[in-house]
């Protein structure tokens, strides 16, 4: 996203002095330190950095999952105010997430049906015909390249990890949220699969146009799909900026090592940094 079409949209969530930290006195730890972001309406960010970064407690943050020791979070330039139940489920219709782990996204004992249904309801569609209902959902399936009428009635575990992630796509089909934050969602997953989950994401972003975040540790995915870019180390943003800006003409020894840590095929690999 160039600068000036930046100018143009509006900011959907922006962070001021975010801090985390867990215990207390000596065995206090920061996991999140005094970050400040702002990200707009239909751009694609990554947050990029190794494991132990603090990019997932961040992620967690902006959901709602935990709170924050330090700072305040703004959706669409109104100070976030999760407090009450209520409040956490309004704002849960406008951000959603797709984590890492497709096996552990799903309550065991709830069939598919339900998970699509529960969509459905959560965004105002708890009283429309039954017919109109699997409608919807046979369509959010068919965005994915799944066919409802072979799963319903089956138990999320019946499926393969893949497709347990494409059910996670169609179900934000049918909340189409503002913001969707994916954490690692093609890390456990076969490369082959692992193409096709992009394209799914970045065809929703496309279609619903909301804002994408990506958590990740692969600063090559980062460079294909983002617009912006923001590189994490020990919990603080080191470098920001446009992908091009970043990656290309990387100013931090941190994020030059991120990259050089690239395998490439026509180079000798270097796992001296390793």
């Amino acid at each position: 996203m160039a600068e000036e079409s930046k100018q143009e949209r509006k900011v959907c969530l922006r962070g001021t002095n975010l801090t985390k930290r867990f215990g207390f006195g000596r065995s206090q730890m920061v996991a999140v330190d005094h970050v400040d972001f702002q990200f707009y309406e239909s751009e694609i960010i990554s947050i990029v950095g190794e494991s132990g970064s603090g990019k997932t407690t961040l992620a967690k943050m902006l959901l709602g999952l935990i709170s924050s020791s330090d700072g305040d979070i703004y959706f669409q330039e109104q100070k976030r105010d999760i407090r009450s139940q209520k409040k956490k489920k309004e704002y849960w219709k406008n951000i959603q997430a797709i984590f890492q782990d497709p096996f552990s996204s799903y309550n065991t004992f709830i069939k598919i049906d339900e998970v699509l249904l529960d969509c459905i309801n959560m965004r105002g569609g708890k009283k429309l015909p039954h017919a109109k209902k699997v409608e919807l959902m046979t369509e959010a399936c068919s965005f994915v390249n799944l066919k409802f009428a072979e799963l319903t009635n089956k138990y999320p575990f019946e499926l393969s990890g893949g497709q347990m992630q494409r059910l996670m796509i169609a179900r934000i089909f049918l909340l189409k949220p503002k913001i969707l934050i994916a954490d690692e969602p093609t890390s456990m997953i076969d490369a082959c699969s692992r193409a096709t989950i992009l394209d799914m994401l970045l065809a929703l972003r496309k279609e619903t146009g909301m804002t994408l975040i990506f958590i990740t540790h692969d600063i090559g995915l980062a460079y294909f799909v983002s617009d912006s870019v923001y590189i994490m180390e020990r919990g603080k943003f080191v470098e920001s900026g446009t992908a091009d800006s970043v990656i290309l003409h990387a100013k931090e020894a941190y994020t030059k090592r991120l990259i050089n840590d690239v395998p490439k095929i026509h180079e000798e690999w270097d796992l001296s940094t390793v």
